[in-house]
């Protein structure tokens, strides 16, 4: 991604990397060695995104917009909306409810009722009775984005109790699956690409 930013110029078209990583845990450029509990065997890696530590693994979608912004014609928090916006519209294909937390970029689902649709009433930081199902960071050089979104399908979450995901102490970390959602990756891939190309477009 670095590579391909770095040699864009202002004719290159954007991409959309879909893609499943081994497992692997990443820190961002603000993150904390605090909220890496207990990594094992599975490798931490830094990386010059935003956010604090979250996992990839096998069963996870995870989306790499590479935008020129100043093409498409936003900014960067208008970027993260409609990434967040695009894993919203795929969770809604499945029936599921997907809901912003204000000042914690990603989406999170009710555990208790992850397909109700009444909205969320948080005006803060407040976890309570919520799963993140979808973690983001981005980073922005030369105007043009890179990173960007990891969407939790059918996988093996005990690796997010290795750490306080995202930087939040005891957030709970849920996927399509235990929500009560069957879907293969290959599904969710096409569902979330589809949504993505059609809201980061100009």
């Amino acid at each position: 991604m670095r590579a391909f930013t770095s040699a864009r110029d202002a004719g290159t078209p954007d991409e959309l990397w879909l893609c499943e990583h081994p497992p692997v845990f990443t820190q961002g450029l603000a993150g904390k060695p605090e909220h890496v509990l207990s990594p094992g065997d599975i490798p931490v890696v830094a990386t010059d995104r935003g956010g604090q530590v979250t996992y990839h693994g096998p069963g996870q979608v995870v989306a790499y917009p590479l935008m020129d912004l100043r093409r498409a014609g936003y900014f960067v928090k208008e970027l993260v909306f409609r990434i967040e916006e695009a894993v919203i519209r795929t969770l809604r294909h499945y029936g599921v409810s997907g809901h912003r937390v204000s000042g914690a970029p990603g989406i999170y689902v009710r555990l208790d009722d992850p397909f109700s649709h009444a909205r969320l009433q948080a005006d803060k930081l407040d976890f309570n009775g919520l799963g993140k199902i979808a973690a983001l960071g981005i980073k922005v050089s030369r105007h043009c984005s890179y990173h960007g979104v990891a969407l939790n399908v059918d996988m093996d979450l005990s690796p997010f109790q290795r750490i306080n995901p995202c930087g939040y102490a005891k957030l709970e970390t849920v996927d399509l699956s235990t929500i009560g959602v069957s879907t293969t990756w290959t599904e969710a891939a096409a569902v979330l690409g589809h949504e993505l190309r059609a809201l980061l477009a100009p």
